[in-house]
């Protein structure tokens, strides 16, 4: 499929202090977009000026929340070169979203080069400030003008961009979460897994409870029995006990983040002891107490790795490091960027150059 290009006639100012970009509140000139209609499939591949788009006040994603995204970004290394972070790993987990909330598949090795192609046009909007970067939101919903309960007929695609700050205004400094022991998240049979808006406004609540208490970030229990723990409100979360670094398994709630496998396979490659299994926050409590609790932390694409430097669980506060991001910690930050950002060799074939 050819891609048509209609450049923009009114472009915008870039900013001018990348030290104040915020996070996902700036968008670039142009957009890509695509439709899907039954009978013919997804066509008409196309990048646009950004602008608003129309919708009926029937379509069916503002009803019945038929809608996957992705998130994803493109760096700028210190010689100039625009480059991406997996970007078959976000299309292929697409496509997992897809499959769960019945969209019709996309070609992942088109979507690629179609993020290539918008980025390789906005690449002066791709920020040269160290920790910034382009986040790239992809994302399909159903357009179809019907109130009913069904699989739509018509979607529309888009790929929007943002030039972004660190996700965290404090950087590396240790988050404050909170485990949520009233609601529940997902369960396992769910959409927990899949990239879909509705799991994210259903964690709304949990964060806004976090906020009264003065922590950042919710930490989510098993749906059935609130008892194993699963993650973080945006991200994947890891326990470092005794030495060993350990993330809940992927049991079909828990999305399977693209960093937390980029995060594990580092560890492996150094030879630091990675498992993915079932761990509750008991054990994470009695951890604590022994003394073995080194460090938590959480992965995603937004904050890379995200330091734990209090977890609280009802009435227990546990202070993790001293406060303080830890080795390990430090070493999955500094490897991913130093990969992301060309500052250290890519020996395992991750970045795609634009």
């Amino acid at each position: 499929m050819e891609i048509r290009f209609e450049q923009t006639k009114t472009p915008k100012a870039k900013p001018t202090d990348e030290t104040k970009l915020g996070f996902g509140h700036i968008f670039t000139d142009h957009m890509f977009a695509m439709n899907y209609d039954a009978g013919q499939g997804w066509h008409d591949a196309r990048i646009i000026p950004y602008g608003e788009i129309s919708l009926s006040p029937a379509a069916m994603c503002l009803h019945y929340g038929q809608e996957i995204f992705e998130g994803l970004k493109a760096y700028r290394t210190a010689d100039g070169t625009v480059q991406l972070f997996r970007p078959d790993e976000n299309y292929k987990r697409m496509n997992t979203s897809a499959e769960r909330m019945v969209i019709p598949q996309i070609d992942e090795e088109f979507m690629v080069e179609a993020t290539k192609k918008l980025v390789e046009i906005e690449k002066d909007w791709v920020p040269h400030t160290d920790g910034a970067s382009l986040y790239i939101r992809p994302f399909i919903f159903a357009t179809d003008p019907f109130v009913g309960v069904k699989p739509a007929d018509h979607y529309l695609f888009l790929i929007i961009l943002s030039p972004s700050g660190p996700y965290y205004s404090t950087g590396l400094d240790p988050v404050k979460i909170y485990v949520e022991q009233k609601y529940v998240r997902a369960v396992r049979g769910g959409t927990g897994f899949a990239k879909t808006a509705a799991n994210y406004a259903i964690s709304l609540k949990g964060q806004d409870e976090a906020h009264e208490q003065d922590y950042e970030q919710v930490l989510w229990l098993d749906g059935v029995e609130q008892k194993y723990i699963e993650e973080v409100g945006s991200m994947n979360i890891f326990f470092v006990i005794d030495g060993e670094v350990i993330t809940p398994e992927l049991t079909g709630s828990v999305l399977p983040g693209i960093t937390r496998k980029s995060a594990l396979e580092v560890c492996k490659s150094k030879g630091i002891k990675a498992t993915e299994r079932r761990i509750t926050i008991q054990e994470v409590a009695d951890a604590y107490d022994a003394g073995k609790l080194d460090e938590v932390f959480g992965t995603g694409t937004a904050a890379v790795i995200s330091p734990v430097g209090h977890l609280k669980w009802g009435d227990k506060v546990m202070t993790i490091n001293d406060n303080k991001i830890g080795p390990i910690s430090q070493m999955l930050y500094d490897t991913m960027t130093g990969i992301q950002w060309g500052k250290i060799e890519d020996t395992f074939g991750w970045t795609v150059k634009i």
